[in-house]
């Protein structure tokens, strides 16, 4: 065998229509659209539907579209039961993979794989997802859990949700912002997984429990809550170079650096470093984005690597006040809708993915019978 590589770094997979990176140039698009014009002028409703669509909506089309994502936030009661059960301890990312499993047991008919039926799943979905990671919040802290609004954006709802009061606009728009860029990005780890369990003709609730289960890992969707409180240890601006320095000497993984695809700037960090700031300001604190930024220079100077996504969305999550333990729910509620663009893809042209491994052991392993091999 040739053409292998460890981690499948710039391999090519299978073929997509939805999400186009270009590593040199640091450019990211969905079905073309440019994730900067996303970010400054869409909505997440609005680059959901393109994502599932493949079109911008009408406006007509974008309200009856939000309006059925509306409708779909409320959980069975039986599951919010079942969370009551839990252990406690159990993390937000533990409980989301297993009430995604567990909806499939609320579907009438859940091997349905037309076209409108795998939307109506991949909607309710995106809309439960929300309400399942607030009232884990709430209910592991001994609180009731939040009914969703009946109207709102997805990003409004959650803050709503999460806190028990409507959220200041900006900060509910700077949400939204982030649900945008966060929404898909080609083959990472979760969405292979996702795509993988597609392939065999697992349901829709099977494949995104597959991708929940990848995005858990912190090489994955763990790398913010690993940035926020790095820079909790650090403490201060001017501590931040020093402590850099350290942790390269000791051959510490510095989280929310470099990117297997991208060898510039990420264009996802440069809104949520702005966010980060305008946040800082709005506070009257500047210390976190100060210390993001000395962590930032210290590291492109000491290793020459750039921000990725996770970096400033550590300090824009937890300026927001949201809880640490949220930061990676709340990537798969805003990825969850890039995981059934694809897999509504797979199911449009499916073939078993099935690569092959290069085999590294022994070629000849004489077998010995159990009585000739000692005690």
């Amino acid at each position: 065998m040739s053409n292998t590589t460890d981690g499948l770094e710039d391999v090519v997979a299978l073929h997509s229509h939805i999400c186009d990176m270009d590593g040199k140039l640091g450019k990211l698009t969905y079905l073309g659209v440019d994730i900067h014009d996303l970010a400054r002028n869409s909505s997440f409703e609005e680059t959901v539907y393109l994502l599932w669509y493949a079109a911008l909506p009408t406006r007509t089309q974008l309200t009856a579209f939000t309006q059925q994502l509306t409708a779909n936030r409320a959980l069975p009661s039986q599951l919010l039961d079942m969370m009551r059960l839990l252990p406690k301890t159990a993390t937000p990312m533990e409980i989301l993979r297993t009430m995604v499993s567990a909806l499939s047991a609320f579907d009438a008919n859940p091997q349905d794989k037309s076209l409108d039926a795998s939307r109506h799943r991949a909607l309710h979905l995106l809309a439960v997802f929300p309400t399942i990671i607030t009232s884990w919040e709430h209910i592991r802290n001994g609180r009731e859990p939040i009914a969703p609004l009946t109207d709102g954006n997805h990003a409004t709802n959650f803050l709503y949700m999460l806190k028990g009061e409507m959220p200041d606009p900006v900060l509910a728009r700077m949400l939204d912002t982030a649900l945008v860029i966060h929404a898909d990005h080609e083959l990472n780890a979760s969405t292979f997984a996702g795509r993988v369990t597609a392939a065999t003709l697992a349901d829709m609730y099977a494949s995104v429990t597959s991708a929940v289960g990848a995005l858990s890992g912190p090489l994955h969707g763990g790398a913010n809550e690993q940035v926020i409180r790095m820079l909790m240890r650090i403490g201060e601006p001017q501590h931040a170079h020093d402590y850099i320095a350290n942790a390269i000497k000791n051959k510490e993984r510095i989280m929310g650096f470099g990117h297997r695809v991208y060898r510039t700037e990420d264009p996802r960090a440069t809104h949520l470093r702005a966010m980060s700031e305008e946040l800082g300001k709005r506070a009257n604190d500047m210390r976190w984005y100060d210390m993001s930024r000395q962590v930032e220079e210290a590291v492109k100077e000491l290793k020459g690597l750039y921000v990725n996504v996770d970096f400033y969305s550590a300090s824009v999550y937890y300026m927001m006040g949201i809880p640490i333990e949220l930061d990676t729910p709340i990537f798969a509620s805003s990825r969850v809708a890039g995981w059934t663009a694809h897999i509504l893809e797979q199911y449009s042209n499916n073939r078993l993915i099935r690569p092959r491994a290069e085999y590294t052991g022994p070629k000849v392993t004489e077998y010995i019978p159990i009585e000739q091999r000692g005690e």
